[in-house]
């Protein structure tokens, strides 16, 4: 089906870009292999052809509506969610002595991907119940991890976050929710929720919503908020002694259900099979929760599960990019109209779109952000398995300290770009990409919250200039600046690589003096400092992606050598289609040109962005509420 994730190109990223195949070689993988890897990666690979991809446009159409009793979805979402639970997804990547297969992350979020390119909208319940699950791994209590973790990694429950509130978005430490101590440990709790996805269905016998609140008596700001576990049903007797055996499955149907109340449904421009929510706590004597960490410690707790799912939403956004890469590329292939300028007889066979060069062009830049997107968000994975399982200590330590920094940009590059490709898919369609009757439509709509969820990229851009590039005493950007270093040496050794080195390298050094002029202007005025983070955001993303696309160029022109095939394709595309390895010829030079294409046209975009963020521009900054009329 067009569309679905190219095997070739996951290949590529996991295991020659990223040396996947090596982690068997830790001690947590040693019963794995990369033909283990495949074959999980595979069972996904169908699921979400089978049972995510058919229901993708009738999800959008038939969004859930509320009875007044009960939340209803398409039921072809629920077979999804118990195809994918049946499977043992959610638990993949838990040790083999919970019951898991204990799967590296970088596996479980390639796998995550072809759900998300099949039917994105319909992955944000397993996606948040995996948050949930590795939440409550890190932070429960022994009794929490007993009574729940079970559940969730068997998909009895499913799970949410419950962050925002209506008065506030991403402003956490001003959230009002309280939640009152009780004589027998538990809490509850009193407020309301809203953009909470998956905070009401049937997809699931019970629920466990992870809920920032304030106890009573907390200080103000992000040291009074403390992290609690409030389910949708209460097994037991409610008193706070949850029956272990029962929590979780549909024997809880009989039980009590909390005080948790959906005040309604949230009606979104697009991802509309991922049902979002109001939810109202402590209507009637409130919402039994129990704590999970420590008191006052819920946003350093719920950063696990928002890092994660900022790392999450980059790769949906690259998901949906590449579905829309595919379609158009497909569309393009198949598509005559018109014919290039030089045929001047008008009764001559019209041509492909693709010999347009214009449309070349759109495809292309489709190919680097969505392609670019994806080894982004790998790339991420990666880093996160090596911050947990590498062998050694100072690796472990660097990868976490490379991630930190590149989070903001591993959340907001591919949704913005992403947003880019999509636009451009409607685009080679044409007319036809307008209407309903193709997904890129859809694609498009579906796109667009990527770029809102976990956090703007306004708020990404002060994270990363206000906080992250300085974090660890900068180590992070040091890490970054080795890592480009090294890509610029091994580019300059392939003499067809050689302008795209200095010019990685340039923009490189232009990305630097920028950072350290605006750190030190920081000191001065913050204020001021940071009116424009989101600027430098585009700026650092773009020259995280043009190091990417660089050593997919490096890895692209030695496979070329291997195969006998010029980087240039000079030696005569026809021919070399009769020979064995044309596919594979055809596929890395696609890399090598969209290297190209990308530093030659979208790095440069950068040096104007500089120049007004190391002059410190302040336009915008100095813009007055009254001005706007």
């Amino acid at each position: 089906m067009a569309g679905l994730l190219d095997r070739r190109e996951l290949d590529f990223l996991l295991y020659e870009l990223l040396d996947t195949a090596a982690l068997p070689g830790r001690p947590r993988y040693r019963e794995h292999s990369r033909e283990v890897f495949d074959t999980a990666i595979d069972l996904f690979a169908r699921i979400a052809a089978a049972q995510f991809a058919p229901y993708y446009r009738k999800g959008d159409v038939e969004e859930p509506h509320f009875d007044g009793e009960r939340v209803h979805l398409i039921p072809e979402t629920q077979v999804a969610w118990d195809t994918l639970r049946a499977s043992g997804f959610l638990k993949a990547h838990c040790d083999e002595a919970e019951g898991g297969l204990q799967l590296p992350e970088i596996v479980l979020r390639a796998a995550m991907a072809h759900l998300m390119v099949a039917n994105g909208p319909a992955t944000a319940y397993p996606f948040l119940t995996l948050g949930v699950i590795n939440l409550l791994r890190a932070f429960g209590s022994e009794a929490q991890k007993a009574r729940y973790l079970g559940p969730l990694m068997d998909g009895e429950c499913a799970g949410t976050m419950a962050l925002t509130e209506p008065d506030q978005g991403s402003a956490l430490g001003d959230i009002r929710t309280r939640a009152e101590p009780q004589p027998d440990g538990s809490y509850r709790l009193f407020g309301q929720k809203m953009f909470i996805s998956g905070g009401e269905h049937e997809l699931s016998a019970n629920i466990v919503h992870m809920v920032l609140a304030r106890i009573a008596g907390a200080p103000a700001g992000a040291r009074g908020i403390s992290l609690f576990l409030v389910p949708k049903w209460l097994p037991g007797d409610g008193d706070g002694d949850i029956d272990v055996e029962a929590a979780g499955t549909p024997a809880a149907r009989s039980a009590r259900r909390n005080d948790v109340a959906l005040a309604g449904l949230l009606h979104k421009m697009g991802q509309r099979n991922s049902v979002t929510t109001v939810l109202n706590f402590g209507e009637a004597g409130g919402a039994v929760g129990y704590l999970v960490g420590a008191a006052g410690r819920g946003l350093a707790c719920m950063f696990q599960m928002m890092n994660e799912a900022r790392i999450g939403v980059g790769l949906n956004a690259a998901a949906t990019a590449l579905r829309g890469y595919r379609y158009a590329l497909d569309y393009a292939r198949s598509r005559k109209q018109g014919r290039p300028a030089s045929h001047k007889q008008p009764l001559s066979p019209q041509v492909a779109l693709t010999a347009h060069a214009d449309v070349r062009r759109m495809l292309l830049a489709q190919k680097a952000y969505a392609e670019g997107g994806l080894a982004l968000c790998l790339y991420a994975s990666a880093l996160f398995e090596d911050e947990r399982t590498h062998p050694e200590a100072a690796a472990r330590q660097r990868a976490g300290e490379l991630l930190d920094l590149l989070t903001p940009v591993v959340k907001s590059w591919p949704a913005k770009y992403g947003f880019a490709a999509n636009d451009l898919a409607i685009q080679v369609l044409g007319g036809a990409g307008y209407t309903r009757e193709h997904p890129v439509e859809q694609l498009l709509r579906d796109q667009r919250i990527n770029a809102i969820h976990e956090g703007t990229e306004g708020i990404h851009g002060l994270d990363l200039l206000g906080r992250k590039l300085r974090q660890h005493g900068g180590a992070g950007f040091g890490h970054l600046r080795a890592e480009v270093a090294a890509t610029v040496a091994a580019a300059r050794a392939e003499a067809v690589l050689a302008p795209l080195a200095v010019a990685l390298e340039t923009h490189w050094r232009l990305l630097d003096d920028t950072s350290t002029a605006l750190l030190a202007a920081q000191a001065a005025d913050i204020d001021r400092a940071l009116a424009n983070a989101t600027a430098y955001l585009d700026v650092f993303g773009r020259v995280v992606m043009g190091w990417l696309w660089l050593r997919q160029a490096c890895i692209a022109v030695r496979r070329l050598a291997d195969l006998g095939a010029g980087a240039d394709g000079g030696d005569g595309a026809g021919a070399e289609d009769e020979r064995e390895g044309a596919s594979e010829a055809h596929f890395y030079r696609g890399k090598l040109q969209a290297a190209r294409w990308y530093l030659a046209w979208e790095l440069p975009a950068i040096v104007p962005l500089c120049r007004l963020l190391g002059d410190g521009d302040t336009v915008a900054y100095e813009m007055r509420d009254a001005w706007f009329g």
